[in-house]
């Protein structure tokens, strides 16, 4: 595909590494390239201010919407605490640029692309010997508690200047060799229940983007990253993939119950993978969901418009 011979001023993310969503900083690498950037986004702790005008990344393993979502898994920066560093961001952007007025046009050209949700069902809801989520509320309930903290989070996004945000929805999650081989009866269908709650989510998220949209100026948009592993799991083939219920590297059932070894020699033909591990999808797959994010292939891939789109309004 062509690459935009453009580039967005700012290109920011904040997203957490979790199953299928896990994918988020993966793909944004890819769309990134699409829009212009030659490199990857630099992490926001040790990015300088010229870095800061182009684009940094505050993304964060494990983290979640929930501050003690991963916590079973060490240090990780939650949602709330990458939108501080955010704050802080803008701060610096206001020194750079010389006063409030500039920042907030630069930030207004910027596109922000956000990922998160997967780990506060992976790593929460679904992992109820550590969590008690899945004791206190039924799906539909949990998903409205996420949505409630999640839009007051955005808003703070917004607050400060984000005026372009495209929201990367939840991936089949059920679906991952580390499910696959935990739950699944036969190691090839999905866990439906996993991939129940994240649909109710998923909609909910749908919902809020068509909410901010009617703030002064906001242009929201939903990645489909569940509709796109759907429609990639219902004709592998036809995407060039043979194997999507094992990982290319890892231990056990589906390759799925330990995640990629030290010195452990992964699949000859990892392009023909869905999955690099457990949780990770390959880059294949990252490159085949960055390509409908940037320039959707049906209508489903997004809602309302894809990356393309939304770097020209």
């Amino acid at each position: 595909m062509e690459r935009a011979s453009w580039v967005s001023p700012l290109l920011m993310l904040l997203a957490a590494a979790g199953p299928l969503a896990r994918a988020a900083p993966q793909v944004t690498c890819y769309f990134s390239r699409l829009l212009g950037f030659d490199d990857y986004i630099p992490a926001y702790a040790g990015a300088s201010s010229d870095q800061l005008l182009t684009g940094v990344n505050f993304a964060s393993a494990a983290a979640g919407i929930r501050d003690e979502t991963g916590q079973q898994l060490g240090a990780r920066i939650s949602f709330g605490g990458q939108l501080q560093n955010y704050q802080s961001a803008v701060q610096q952007l206001v020194s750079i640029l010389g006063d409030e007025d500039s920042a907030a046009n630069h930030l207004r050209q910027c596109i922000f692309t956000v990922g998160m949700g997967s780990n506060d069902y992976l790593n929460n809801y679904f992992m109820p010997a550590v969590y008690p989520s899945s004791r206190q509320y039924t799906p539909e309930q949990y998903a409205d508690v996420l949505i409630d903290q999640y839009s007051q989070q955005l808003r703070t996004l917004y607050n400060y200047g984000a005026r372009k945000v495209a929201l990367m929805g939840v991936g089949q999650v059920g679906c991952s060799p580390n499910e696959l081989a935990q739950q699944s009866i036969n190691g090839v269908t999905c866990v439906a229940r996993i991939n129940s709650a994240i649909r109710i989510f998923n909609r909910r998220l749908v919902a809020l983007v068509d909410e901010f949209n009617t703030l002064p100026g906001a242009q929201f948009t939903y990645i489909n990253a569940y509709g796109i592993f759907e429609d990639i799991l219902r004709a592998p083939g036809a995407h060039g993939l043979t194997v999507t219920n094992r990982g290319c590297c890892g231990v056990g059932r589906n390759n799925g119950q330990v995640t990629c070894l030290p010195f452990q020699t992964p699949c000859a033909n990892r392009n023909e993978y869905l999955f690099w591990d457990a949780f990770h999808p390959t880059e294949a797959a990252n490159i085949l969901v960055g390509r409908r994010a940037y320039s959707a292939a049906l209508p489903s891939d997004v809602h309302p418009v894809d990356l393309r789109t939304l770097a020209q309004l």
